[in-house]
């Protein structure tokens, strides 16, 4: 390649994340998602242990938490698969963590086990004992798997979290895509209270 086409070829790789904030942009939305995320499940959690009187608000914070997670789910995936292509700026930023890169798959996996039961407990109705044994099971793994993830991002959550607010009122230090990422979380929030609100009469059989 001749050293002009380069030159085109990097202009446009940046010109491209300039629009979007880049791997920087990924890694706040990432990281704002995941913030939303740690306190909806923080008021899942609280139902479990009184599950039998708050069964109801479990499952209403359940299905509420459905697009956030595909939110999370998604700038990660992204981010995953821009690496792997060996995609510009994510290239250059690497993978993250042998350790954390080795937890992905099994956080994954448990994630959509865990949801999947969920929803598929609130389809199917009761009795369900089968999917409530896979729903508990897939709990306990998930538990396990996401712990050791929240503890490797712990550091780095409040400064991407909250990175976007910080430089809100300052143009030069606002990294572009501001605006969209913070309407995409608010998106995933409000189709999550959407759902649960058009769904949770459903739930009539388990309450």
């Amino acid at each position: 390649m001749h050293e002009t086409d380069a030159g085109l070829l990097r202009s446009h790789r940046r010109g491209a994340g300039a629009l979007t904030g880049g791997v920087a942009g990924n890694a706040r939305l990432t990281g704002a998602a995941a913030a939303a995320l740690l306190v909806l499940l923080a008021a899942e959690g609280a139902t479990i242990p009184f599950i039998g009187q708050l069964l109801g608000p479990h499952i209403f914070i359940g299905l509420l938490l459905i697009p956030p997670v595909l939110l999370k789910m998604g700038s990660t995936g992204y981010r995953f698969a821009r690496y792997y292509t060996q995609a510009g700026s994510y290239a250059e930023k690497g993978p993250p963590p042998l350790g954390l890169r080795a937890l992905a798959p099994g956080v994954v996996l448990t994630t959509l086990a865990l949801f999947g039961t969920g929803v598929a407990l609130f389809v199917a109705g009761p009795p369900s004992e089968t999917l409530i044994f896979a729903h508990k099971l897939s709990f306990f793994a998930w538990v396990a798997l996401m712990t050791l993830h929240v503890l490797g991002h712990l550091l780095e959550l409040p400064g991407l979290a909250l990175a976007d607010w910080r430089t809100s009122g300052n143009r030069a230090a606002r990294l572009a895509g501001a605006g969209p990422r913070t309407l995409a979380l608010a998106a995933a929030i409000a189709a999550g209270l959407t759902l649960a609100l058009l769904t949770f009469s459903a739930a009539g059989p388990w309450l």
